[in-house]
């Protein structure tokens, strides 16, 4: 039987999975064995990416946290079995090389790979290549990472790949013409966006590709947050843009009560990474631990109502632009992602 992929959001359908917003890690994990298992999890220690990892943690996994801070990562995950944190950083690749070399050289298969860090609204920076930072970061770094890993992750015979995506794909498609923001004005949320569009591209594309070595791809939207640290350096005034925030820069009480708790966010992707719904199916971008619909124009959005931001965009899982950023990716990383 051939394995379809997610070209053009062809398997872009729900499953009815039995979850919802409100599902948490908790009810996702419910009756899934991880012994055995080696997952790396970054960022997985602040925000959604620390539920994450305790989620794979209680039910037997072995996780490896790469982080930029190892400070505060040792600190954040301290008293959590089964965790080791490397050090990592998704701007510098030779940070990426050297830890990837080093998992290769000390570990078996990766059964899983979360691609959980993110960065969000910063202000304009440029890593070392003057790559705008939120691209670098949120998938650049990521790309690099996925391809270092490979040979593990082909050894593992059935591994998946989860890239933590964003409904803020839907702020803006790749810019193919200007990724870095050289020839027009830098919008914080442009950047982001179609640093999170290239999210679910390469997670088509990744998945296209991997499927025959029994690696399938994922992205996803966690939902709308509470607590974690991802807006840390925006300003109000984008919030108060947004309508979740008063001109005092209070959060809206009745938005406060719409968001997501960290264990509810981390759900879907513990939800992509471990159930068996999923068997035979990969590219596809979830949300609320259920597969997402195709947003054709058919769903209202309205920002102060968090259940209403859904849906993937037709141009986030199109097959041309998928195969393009990957050849873009290859271009700016200096990898050849040869499978």
């Amino acid at each position: 039987m051939e394995t379809k992929d997610n070209y053009n959001g062809a398997m872009q359908i729900p499953v009815r999975s039995g979850f919802n917003a409100s599902s948490t890690t908790h009810d996702v994990i419910k009756g899934v064995n991880l012994t055995g298992k080696t997952i790396i999890v970054t960022g997985g220690y602040a925000g959604i990416g620390l539920e994450t990892v305790k989620a794979f943690v209680s039910v037997g996994a072995k996780v490896i946290v790469p982080a930029r801070d190892i400070n505060k990562a040792a600190n954040n995950l301290k008293g959590i079995p089964n965790v080791t944190v490397e050090a990592m950083d998704l701007m510098d690749p030779a940070s990426i090389d050297a830890f990837a070399a080093k998992f290769l050289s000390e570990q078996g298969p990766l059964h899983i790979l979360v691609n959980n860090a993110g960065i969000m609204w910063v202000p304009l920076q440029r890593d070392q290549r003057g790559y705008e930072s939120q691209l670098a970061t949120n998938h650049l770094g990521h790309f690099q990472l996925t391809a270092k890993l490979w040979p593990a992750l082909k050894k593992a015979k059935g591994a998946r790949v989860i890239n933590v995506s964003s409904f803020g794909h839907q702020m803006a498609p790749f810019n193919f013409d200007d990724p870095n923001f050289l020839n027009r004005e830098y919008e914080t949320l442009q950047g982001y966006g179609q640093s999170k569009t290239a999210n679910n591209l390469f997670a088509v594309e990744l998945d296209h590709r991997g499927k025959t070595f029994g690696v399938r791809a994922f992205s996803l939207h966690p939902g709308s947050v509470n607590g974690t640290d991802l807006g840390r350096v925006a300003p109000m005034s984008l919030f108060q843009q947004m309508g979740t925030h008063d001109a005092n820069g209070n959060i809206f009480p009745e938005v406060a009560a719409t968001l997501k708790t960290v264990e509810q966010g981390a759900a879907t992707s513990v939800w992509c990474a471990t159930s068996n719904q999923l068997n035979g199916i990969g590219g596809v971008y979830c949300e609320n631990a259920d597969i997402a619909e195709l947003d054709e124009g058919n769903i209202e959005h309205n920002y102060s109502d968090p259940s209403s931001l859904r849906g993937v965009k037709p141009y986030a899982v199109d097959k041309a632009n998928a195969q393009k950023l990957w050849a873009l990716s290859e271009e700016m990383t200096g990898i050849r992602f040869s499978l």
